[in-house]
């Protein structure tokens, strides 16, 4: 199955992303990790990605959908993939459709995890991490530490990140509806788009998902 998956921060896509691509067993394919692996491996697009990230400008689509093209022509993705994070707006979705078009292949559903936006906020802004170990990750509502502002880890220092303010939350939400969800609208027009509630424990969305994606 070829799967793009979307929806706004804070909507859970990452840790969804994890669980379909195994049950599916199908590669997960994110933007972070694309960049990260072109830019460790040091590949002509990591170079030109960086040299763009270090002038603290914006990566051109060119040089991501490059990366996404060269992912999913690898072995692993012959039978599928889950995209997570691209395409990113429409003009990488139109993109995507000519690389697809390219294989003689074509997407078999988008998955649009729908979240209300105070809830985006509330769970990005209560999320709270310890300063000595950033995997140590503790929410004020769903995840509360056993002391406010302590690490039960390790007694480090639990503190919010200048992007999980409310105010940046917020600016996040705006660049999505702007420049995101328009691909929503652009699959729509393609009967491709399947849309489930992002609302509850991590395993019922999952399950809500597979039952979508069945379909």
């Amino acid at each position: 199955m070829r799967i793009v998956l979307v929806g706004p921060p804070g909507a859970g896509k990452g840790t969804q992303a994890a669980y379909l691509a195994k049950n599916l067993d199908i590669p997960h394919i994110s933007t972070g990790d694309l960049f990260r692996a072109n830019i460790s491996q040091g590949t002509e697009l990591g170079v030109e990605a960086q040299s763009y990230m270090k002038a603290g400008q914006l990566v051109p689509d060119s040089v991501t959908i490059g990366m996404a093209k060269d992912r999913m022509e690898q072995p692993d993705a012959v039978n599928g993939f889950l995209l997570d994070g691209f395409p990113r707006n429409v003009a990488q979705a139109e993109a995507l459709d000519e690389i697809l078009k390219e294989g003689h292949v074509q997407l078999d559903a988008v998955l649009d995890l729908e979240v209300p936006e105070d809830e985006v906020v509330k769970r990005i802004a209560g999320r709270r991490i310890c300063r000595n170990d950033s995997s140590h990750v503790f929410h004020v509502t769903y995840n509360a530490p056993a002391a406010e502002g302590v690490c039960d880890v390790c007694g480090g220092e639990l503190y919010q990140r200048d992007d999980d303010t409310e105010e940046t939350v917020r600016r996040r939400l705006e660049v999505y509806h702007s420049e995101t969800e328009p691909i929503i609208d652009y699959y729509r027009a393609q009967s491709l788009v399947v849309t489930i509630s992002a609302l509850g424990k991590v395993d019922e969305v999952t399950a809500k998902a597979m039952a979508a994606i069945k379909k």
